[in-house]
């Protein structure tokens, strides 16, 4: 096998206590959210770029906009992990290894994070609203890193602003097109960065009355189309044929172990962000589905496979709807909570994470 393996307590590697090697070094105190030092005023909340767009406000799970953050305190006094910020559009970065959950909720969305219970979090999310200035359109991400956080951190802050980069030049009828090519260059560009891990990812645009989910590993869209779950997103996963054909054409291999089908021994999701030391079978390039909002899609959930694994499509459905559809004051952070709730009762191990975003609300 090529490269080094990046293993961490992520479930979707394979443990081995030899990989356990922290890496430490003095740094001043992290959150889950950076974002610039001066808060934008009303007058400059749309933020224009060189590549023809203008987004509004980017929100993302920000440690300084509220969110209920449980904070344990360890013995000996707790080590500072760093982690360098980007300069980019939004930055959102890991937290301290202390943060327990967060939650944020929009106009139209919620969204909720769970630190597992395997070490830190290493689950993100993105949202932008506004697009273009219009209220109707916006892109939601979740991101489930694993070999560490940076990928999916990484992917958090790049891949929002490269979908709507490869957008500007594009038609109409190219948007799949421009999503792929969004997630691609993102991938191309954590190369470039030279370091381990790599990140699942599932996105949301919502442009023009017509949404527009895509995903690369294991994070999965599910909508509510009448109460009837829909899942809009197939699971990257070894265990799929035509998945396991690709990799095995490509010179690969994949087994079971435990009951758990990995690439070369090794990693659980065929696509995603990252990978660098199995890049010639675990590839960024996305699968698209588009559908125009009707009245009858009712809300979208998206969420790391800390959920999935643990509870149905139907269920989540189940769950949300109550807190969502005939009630005049919708309450999705509730919402979000009661699915993380089931999943950690049921014994996930792994993060979780959910975000909720009603649909009628970016209706034409």
């Amino acid at each position: 096998m090529p490269g080094a393996v990046a293993v961490t307590n992520s479930p979707v590697f394979l443990s081995s206590p030899m990989f356990r090697q922290p890496m430490i070094s003095p740094s001043s105190p992290l959150s889950l959210l950076h974002t610039s030092p001066t808060p934008p005023s009303p007058s400059s909340s749309l933020h224009k770029h060189t590549n023809g767009y203008i987004e509004g406000p980017i929100v993302s799970c920000d440690s300084n906009s509220s969110p209920t953050v449980l904070v344990k305190r360890k013995r000996p006094a707790r080590i500072q992990i760093p982690f360098a910020p980007l300069s980019l559009i939004n930055e959102v970065v890991k937290q301290d290894d202390d943060v327990a959950e967060i939650d944020e909720e929009g106009e139209a969305y919620s969204v909720y994070c769970k630190r597992g219970r395997r070490g830190a979090m290493e689950d993100r999310y993105s949202a932008v609203v506004d697009l273009q200035g219009d209220s109707k359109q916006a892109l939601f991400g979740v991101f489930d890193g694993h070999g560490g956080a940076k990928a999916a951190e990484f992917s958090a802050k790049n891949l929002n602003r490269n979908i709507m980069s490869k957008l500007a030049n594009k038609c109409e009828d190219e948007i799949a097109e421009a999503v792929r090519e969004g997630y691609l260059t993102t991938d191309s560009e954590f190369v470039e960065e030279d370091v381990n891990g790599g990140a699942c990812c599932v996105t949301a645009l919502i442009r023009k009355g017509n949404l527009i989910v895509s995903n690369a590993g294991d994070c999965r869209a599910v909508m509510s189309r009448g109460g009837v779950a829909e899942a809009l997103t197939i699971d990257h996963k070894p265990s799929r044929e035509d998945e396991r054909d690709r990799i095995e054409n490509m010179g690969g291999y994949v087994d079971c172990r435990n009951g758990v089908w990995r690439i070369q021994g090794s990693l659980a999701v065929t696509r995603g962000i990252g990978d660098n030391h199995l890049s010639k079978w675990v590839i960024a390039e996305p699968e698209t589905r588009i559908i125009n909002i009707r009245p009858e899609c009712e809300f979208l959930i998206l969420a790391s496979d800390g959920i999935w694994d643990k509870v149905s499509n139907q269920e989540a459905i189940d769950i949300v709807r109550p807190f969502c559809i005939g009630t005049t004051k919708p309450d999705l952070t509730s919402a979000s909570k009661k699915l993380v709730g089931l999943s950690a009762t049921r014994g996930s191990y792994d993060d979780m994470s959910v975000m909720i975003i009603r649909l009628p609300h970016f209706m034409s």
